[in-house]
């Protein structure tokens, strides 16, 4: 089998919206390491990594000879009184002008940071949720786009409980993350299987599991296991990445493939080291299981 949809994510290189996350590298060079990998498109990356107006972002991307699938975007969606639209809205204008065509969202939980104890969710509240993710979906869909929700530590979607809640209570598609949906508690192998229709978009990152449990436990925060190697290189950790994407290219998955390793590095890195020899393990795993097929 042949597939060639798979992209990088500038977190892989340490680039993140939360504050204080460590050495933040340019697009110039992330871009360009990217390229060199052979991979064929990226994520935008946090607001202020690309440029945040529509016709700005798109001549960057041009200039630096990347595709952009979409992007990570956290969005509050449990609050009756918040209209997510209009935020939504403005966001997409960047993907109308760069073509990119996956929306991210995440169910921002309003606290600071993903270390922050969430608030439990009323059934008012989750109502709410629903109906803000079939609104968010369908506008994208107005535009070319699809919207896939991200379950995501620190968010207010974010344990096996609140995916299942939103599989049955609302019609939005999945961003697959597979680190992330391991430390709330999800199989993603599972997820990958008997939900693969649902699935339009994937994070794949391989764990370390005896740093997630940490995590899940409260013995360690998120930020310093991700410091600590929590995340590994595909094929180096402990989750079944070749039976999840299996799983979604037989089911007949036309998602990209992102190689998204939420890393920190604290300084410069010298030229072939670092996030890039990460990323090359990574890629060349991919590549690998995608030719077994």
């Amino acid at each position: 089998m042949q597939y060639d949809k798979i992209a990088g994510a500038p977190i892989s290189w340490g680039v993140c919206e939360v504050s204080d996350w460590g050495h933040q590298m340019s697009p110039e060079r992330v871009l360009r390491e990217m390229a060199s990998l052979g991979l064929k498109a990226t994520e935008f990356g946090p607001l202020g990594f690309l440029p945040i107006e529509a016709e700005a972002r798109a001549k960057v991307l041009q200039e630096l000879n990347m595709h952009a699938t979409g992007g990570f975007f956290p969005v509050l969606l449990h609050d009756a009184s918040h209209d997510p639209l209009p935020r939504v809205q403005t966001e997409l204008e960047s993907y109308v002008a760069t073509g990119a065509t996956t929306l991210v969202i995440a169910a921002d939980s309003g606290k600071v940071g993903y270390d922050e104890k969430r608030d439990e969710l009323t059934e008012d509240q989750w109502a709410t949720v629903f109906k803000n993710l079939n609104a968010i979906s369908a506008l994208a869909s107005s535009v070319g786009v699809t919207a896939v929700l991200h379950p995501h530590v620190g968010t207010i979607i974010e344990t096996n409980d609140d995916i299942v809640r939103v599989v049955n209570g609302s019609d939005v598609a999945f961003c697959l993350d597979t680190g992330h949906m391991v430390i709330g508690g999800a199989d993603p192998v599972w997820f990958s299987e008997a939900h693969s229709k649902r699935v339009a978009h994937s994070h794949l990152k391989d764990v370390d599991l005896v740093w997630a449990k940490k995590v899940q436990d409260g013995e360690i925060t998120y930020y310093d296991a991700v410091v600590q190697g929590m995340y590994r290189p595909l094929g180096k950790g402990d989750v079944d990445i070749r039976a999840i994407v299996r799983n979604l290219l037989l089911a007949g998955y036309q998602g990209w493939f992102v190689l998204e390793q939420d890393n920190v590095i604290d300084a410069e890195p010298e030229e072939g080291s670092g996030p890039f020899e990460d990323a090359k393990t990574s890629v060349e795993f991919l590549r690998s299981v995608i030719a077994e097929l």
